[in-house]
Parts: structure tokens; C-alpha cells; sequence
């Protein structure tokens, strides 16, 4: 299983994100993760528009935005405009789901939903044919440097049962590690989002190429 991997920029050094930026283009990392929160749809506020549209312009990585906001199908343009390739919302949002991916689609970015630890896997059913990913939190959203919830493990499974030979990919987010890298591949995850295992390491371009690799055993 080829594994892509997405830093989560939620991780980084904010003082010197510029740089951090050049240090995942050296490390070979394939997208940047964007997490966005609002204070509400989860206890967190992170960054905006601003935010993104720089790291865009300065960037020609993929832009992988994550919206843990409340009405994301208001502001599905507003990212996409300011440079994000990817988009992904909550099924829990307030949202109409099937309108949303409709407007992720028609502002020329690819469509993903994600799902909390408590949302079963089958909530994703109506919406299968219409998307590009699917991202499972392997932590309650909101705050980095969580560790993993093993329980999620069967929930990946079962996506990736359901996606069958679509085109969608896997993904999952919260407590990727050198381990749980594995664990979740296993389970058949495709797209891995790190950030703390990531930023932290000493040797970032190892710790990209192990996460990488995390497929071999499939």
C-alpha cells in the first residue's frame, strides 16, 4: 500500500514557520494538514484564511484543510480562494453534507468527511460515491499531541471495507507515531496526518520515511 503523509501544521513552530515550511519540502512530506477550529464545533481556536494564504503562496506542497467549524459549507469558497487543494469537514457539522461536498467539488478542490471517535462508520454511507478521502479521528478533534485511541482501529477497517475499489483514500488523524503508524496502515489507512511525531523528531526526513513505510507489511 503506497502511504501518503500529511503534516499537521498545528505542531509546528509558529515563530518560524517559514522555515518549518522548507524543513518538510527537504523531508519529502507530500501535504500540509490545515487544521481549522472555531472555538465552538471543538474547544480550540487555531488559525484562518490569512494563515493559509500564506503558507500557499510560500508553499508548493499540497494544502489539505481540515475544518473543525461549525458551518464549514459557508466558508467551503472562502478556503478554497485562499489556497487549499483538499477539503475536508465534519459529518457532526452543522452542514448539510451532501451540499457541502457539492460546493468543496464546484470550487475545484477534492472532498473529504470526518468522522469522531463516537460516529459510526456507516453514517458515511449516502455520501461514499461523492468523495475523495475520508478521514478517521484517532483522537477527540481539537488539541494536538493526543494519544491514539485503539478502539478506532476497527473503524478504519471498516472505511476502508466500505470504500471497497473506489477511489478514496483513508485517512487518519491523531497519535500517528513510529507505532500506531502501523497499526493504522494495517487496518488500511492510506493517508496518514502526524504532527507532534513529526516536528518533534530529530531527524525529520526518518521520521516521514517511517511513516512512509508503515504500508510494507500490507
Amino acid at each position: 500500500m503506497n502511504i501518503t503523509v500529511s503534516a499537521s501544521i498545528l505542531s509546528a513552530d509558529m515563530l518560524h514557520l517559514g522555515a518549518e515550511l522548507k524543513r518538510l519540502e527537504r523531508a519529502g512530506i507530500d501535504m500540509l494538514h490545515f487544521d481549522v477550529m472555531d472555538g465552538v464545533f471543538v474547544p480550540n481556536i487555531s488559525f484562518g484564511l490569512p494563515v493559509l494564504q500564506a503558507i500557499s503562496a510560500a508553499s508548493d506542497l499540497c494544502m489539505d484543510v481540515h475544518l473543525m467549524i461549525t458551518d464549514p459549507c459557508r466558508y467551503v469558497r472562502d478556503f478554497a480562494k485562499a489556497g487549499a487543494d483538499w477539503i475536508t469537514f465534519h459529518l457532526e457539522s452543522s452542514s448539510d453534507p451532501a451540499r457541502t461536498i457539492d460546493e468543496i467539488r464546484n470550487a475545484g478542490c477534492r472532498a473529504g468527511i470526518s468522522l469522531k471517535p463516537a460516529t459510526p462508520a456507516a453514517a458515511l454511507l449516502p455520501y461514499l460515491d461523492k468523495l475523495d478521502s475520508i478521514l478517521v479521528m484517532t483522537v477527540e478533534p481539537g488539541f494536538g499531541g493526543q494519544g491514539y485511541l485503539h478502539d478506532m482501529t476497527q473503524k478504519i477497517r471498516e472505511v476502508r471495507h466500505m470504500v471497497g475499489d473506489r477511489d478514496i483514500r483513508v485517512a487518519v488523524d491523531g497519535g500517528i507515531d513510529a507505532d500506531t503508524c502501523t497499526i493504522a496502515a494495517d487496518a488500511g489507512a492510506d493517508l496518514l496526518v502526524a504532527g507532534s511525531y513529526l516536528f518533534r523528531s530529530d531527524d525529520l526526513q526518518a521520521a516521514a520515511a517511517r511513516l512512509r513505510n508503515a504500508g510494507g507489511t500490507v
